[in-house]
């Protein structure tokens, strides 16, 4: 079964960190993500949040989402209505924590991607590819192993696991 999404690009640049994505005086009072999305990437862009459509795709660089491992860096993103990333790059933690709640990290050359672009993302056991609807070009994409797909089909770890009773090799 290929997870597909299509959604707008929002272009961001290189090394866009988690305290850009939502910034450390902003979780002083909460850690919801839903209270949070407002001041979404408001180091980036003030104005952001305030024009993220349900559906978007974060488009970034190299090393997206580095600096601390805190798990509403995803969440925030999610709660925003955005359910993939493509970027050139993820940091390590980042990348785990969106697939341990079921946000689509996808690794491609962002190059040929602008700010506004339709995409769609298609991720399945025959790889993962981004197709760049406005401009007609098919950007081939890391592949996502089988149990990593596997989870994030799930809608995260907590929901596989529910789904499974626990791990187990998933095909592709």
């Amino acid at each position: 079964m290929t997870l597909t999404l299509r959604g707008r690009a929002r272009r961001l640049g290189d090394r866009v960190n988690t305290d850009y994505i939502i910034s450390s005086s902003r979780k002083k009072e909460t850690l919801d993500p839903h209270a949070l999305k407002r001041w979404l990437l408001e180091a980036v862009d003030p104005g952001f949040a305030a024009t993220v459509r349900d559906g978007d795709i974060l488009v970034a660089g190299e090393a997206f989402g580095c600096g601390s491992a805190m798990e509403v860096a995803v969440t925030v993103v999610q709660a925003a209505g955005i359910r993939a990333v493509v970027a050139r790059s993820f940091s390590r933690t980042y990348y785990r924590n969106a697939v341990n709640n079921g946000l689509v990290p996808v690794e491609c050359d962002t190059a040929d991607v602008g700010e506004g672009d339709v995409l769609t993302v298609q991720a399945g056991e025959d790889g993962v590819r981004v197709v760049n609807e406005t401009r007609g070009v098919t950007l081939p994409a890391r592949p996502l192993p089988g149990f990593v797909l596997g989870i994030v089909r799930a809608g995260g770890l907590v929901p596989y696991l529910r789904e499974h009773g626990g791990f187990r090799e998933v095909s592709g």
